[in-house]
């Protein structure tokens, strides 16, 4: 094997935990190759639309008849659109298998979708880390709170949070920068909610990976709401932004873009890995890369697709199966509740900029002393905003009129929609459907999940709570809807490589280690043994963290 193909390091997949560990690992010396499947995309340069407006597009930014012909999946949801259209994988290229519906919505390039998230950060509470145990739910976290409070500090510290210290036990306070203003209407609904629950409810300011004061090189957010572009300001966390460039410093990593990793090769005499199996995606050559660790970030359903393709001659299930919970317990955040209505009295107020961020309700039900016929529960993220000028105006149709009242900002408006928790059911798993193939001639996944009563029942709450809370805010006119909770909408996927206290019935250790090869670490959404209600990516970066320091540890004590 040629020495070039040699490292310390394999990283897989460039997204938010990948990048964390690509830049952990290079700080603390080691050579690393990170591993791409797609593209490269450069930080600024290759932001091609950061700075077009709404009209500079041939389609206004909409969607058309071919894309939406080209997109069967993607079209099922608002990521479907020219303005970042090539940020999305193509479902031509890499199809899956759906026994039940389920809309993955993915991001093969550089950067993966840290480019596009919508960047709420929230840590887990031990109300998280404890409920499988004490539900009898899943297997028992291998972590509570104490353990990753100091990995949350240090992610937070790097990666720019900001958010309001608000001192609730569901929903841990961080190191944060200056948080974002809420609007006047959503300031005065907080007030009115506080009142009213007796301040068992809470209404505040998301806590979200952009920054509001200059870190590292990076501007503050310039309140363009444009994130989901890539940023040329680096005004939010990303890999482009944030961890590639740490990582590049150090003159120890190699980036190598349009690499698909088909395989962790697996010497079954030492039960460690070797190094991995690459594709290369534009010339079809197969290549193999050495290393003493490999971190497996390409994502939830990608990660778990990596290892079910691997150490087949030895577990027919693949890398990690020996406890039959590999691909199980998939896991994601069910939406589609929401509500929304009118507030009065403030139509002299306006706010400044676009904000990339609204306001955030946690979670209330199932806990303390109130008790649900489900477990766990949900939060609301929403915002109040004034209509602009793409509103419907009724009582002008056409002509001078029309034009006028466009020029007004509209009424206050405000919305919310639930996050809810789903279970993680040994039963919804993703398996691999070896006779159909996806470009490259790789059997794609197939994914069987659905809610169940548990979510069903608790989407009730979600949806009786959202227009009770505004009514009782004095919002006018509010009206609700439980529309489309489909599995994956919330592209949080989570689960199908879980932690645990036990081989028998996990497949990472607490210290994201792969049970039957030490030295794999898993340490991106496959690896969560639950989901909770908040947005999981500040825990996968909390995750990596905390993994690579354990890895140089086990290395210089020459256990990997």
């Amino acid at each position: 094997m040629p020495e070039s193909n040699v490292f310390d390091a394999i990283v897989v997949g460039s997204g938010i935990s990948g990048g964390w560990a690509a830049k952990e690992l290079t700080e603390k010396g080691l050579k690393v190759i990170m591993l791409e499947r797609g593209r490269n995309i450069e930080h600024v340069k290759d932001y091609t639309n950061a700075t077009k407006d709404t009209w500079e597009f041939p389609h206004r930014g909409g969607r058309t008849q071919q894309m939406i012909k080209d997109y069967p999946v993607l079209k099922r949801d608002y990521p479907l659109n020219e303005i970042n259209l090539d940020y999305w994988a193509k479902d031509s290229e890499c199809p899956y298998t759906e026994v039940k519906r389920f809309d993955w919505f993915r991001g093969y390039h550089v950067g993966g979708r840290s480019l596009m998230w919508g960047r709420q950060s929230y840590r887990w509470s031990d109300l998280d880390f404890e409920a499988n145990a004490k539900e009898g739910i899943g297997t028992d976290w291998p972590i509570r709170y104490k353990e990753i409070a100091a990995w949350y500090d240090y992610v937070e510290t790097f990666a720019g949070i900001s958010g309001s210290t608000e001192g609730l036990p569901v929903l841990p306070d961080g190191k944060f920068m200056p948080p974002m203003d809420l609007t006047c209407v959503e300031k005065d609904v907080a007030a009115r909610l506080k009142e009213h629950y007796k301040g068992t409810r809470h209404l505040i300011i998301g806590r979200t990976a952009n920054i509001t004061q200059p870190l590292q090189g990076r501007t503050n957010c310039q309140f363009r709401n444009k994130c989901w572009l890539g940023c040329p300001f680096g005004g939010y966390f990303s890999t482009q932004s944030s961890t590639l460039p740490a990582a590049m410093k150090t003159g120890n990593l190699t980036l190598r873009p349009f690499s698909i990793v088909t395989k962790i090769l697996y010497d079954k005499n030492t039960q460690r890995a070797t190094g991995v199996e690459v594709l290369d995606a534009e010339t079809n050559q197969t290549y193999e890369y050495k290393a003493k660790i490999v971190f497996l970030n390409a994502s939830t359903l990608n990660s778990t697709w990596v290892l079910m393709n691997s150490a087949t001659d030895i577990w027919p299930e693949g890398l990690g199966s020996s406890s039959n919970q590999l691909g199980h317990n998939l896991m994601d955040h069910h939406l589609g509740v929401r509500a929304s209505g009118i507030v009065e009295g403030y139509e002299d107020k306006y706010y400044f900029g676009r904000r990339p961020n609204g306001f955030y309700i946690p979670r209330f039900r199932n806990v303390n002393d109130d008790k649900r016929d489900y477990l766990r529960g949900f939060g609301y993220q929403g915002s109040g905003t004034r209509e602009s000028w793409n509103r419907n105006i009724a009582e002008f149709n056409i002509g001078e009129e029309l034009k006028e009242a466009l020029t007004e900002p509209g009424s206050w408006t405000v919305g919310m929609g639930g996050f809810g928790e789903i279970l993680p059911y040994h039963e919804n798993l993703v398996t691999l459907d070896k006779n159909k193939k996806d470009k490259w001639g790789l059997p794609v996944l197939s994914i069987d999940c659905e809610l169940k009563d548990n979510e069903k029942k608790m989407r009730v709450d979600m949806l009786n709570d959202a227009v009770e809370m505004l009514e009782a805010a004095g919002v006018k006119n509010v009206k609700g809807r439980d529309g489309d909770g489909t599995p994956g909408r919330g592209i949080h996927e989570m689960g199908t490589a879980r932690m645990g206290t036990d081989p028998k019935n996990s497949v990472l250790n607490k210290n994201n280690q792969v049970w039957d090869a030490k030295n794999v670490f898993v340490t991106d959404g496959a690896s969560m043994a639950s989901a909770s209600c908040v947005n999981p990516s500040l825990t996968y970066m909390a995750l990596t963290a905390r993994a690579v320091d354990f890895a140089m540890s086990e290395m210089k004590k020459g256990n990997l």
